[in-house]
C-alpha cells in the first residue's frame, strides 16, 4: 500500500515537471515569435523593398549570416544611427565591408 502511494507521488511529481517544461517551451516559443514580429517591423522601416529582397536571398543561402546582419541593422536603428531607409546599394556596401572582415584560412602542405 505504501509503495503504491510512493509510486503515485512520483507520477504526480513527474507530471508536474513535464507540465512546467511544456509551459517553459511555450513561453520561449512566444518570445521568439514576438521577436520575429518586432524584427520584421523594424527591418521594413529601415530597408527599401529591394534591400529586403536581397536580405531574403542572403537568408536563403546563409541563414546564420543573415540573422547576424539583421540584428546589427536593428541595433543601429534602435540607436538612432540610421537616418533614411537603407537602399540595395547601401546594403551591398555593408555586405562588402562585413565580407572583408573575414579572414581566409589557408592550409598549406609542405
Amino acid at each position: 500500500m505504501e509503495e503504491e502511494s510512493e509510486l503515485e507521488a512520483l507520477r504526480r511529481k513527474k507530471a508536474l515537471e513535464l507540465q512546467a517544461q511544456y509551459e517553459e517551451q511555450q513561453r520561449q516559443a512566444e518570445l521568439r515569435r514576438q521577436f520575429e514580429i518586432q524584427k520584421k517591423a523594424i527591418l521594413s522601416q529601415i530597408l527599401t523593398p529591394e534591400a529586403r529582397s536581397r536580405l531574403a536571398n542572403i537568408r536563403a543561402v546563409k541563414p546564420e549570416f543573415a540573422e547576424q546582419l539583421e540584428i546589427q541593422l536593428m541595433q543601429l536603428a534602435q540607436a538612432g544611427r540610421i537616418g533614411a531607409k537603407i537602399t540595395d546599394s547601401q546594403l551591398k556596401e555593408i555586405l562588402d565591408k562585413l565580407q572583408s572582415r573575414k579572414r581566409d584560412i589557408k592550409i598549406r602542405r609542405i
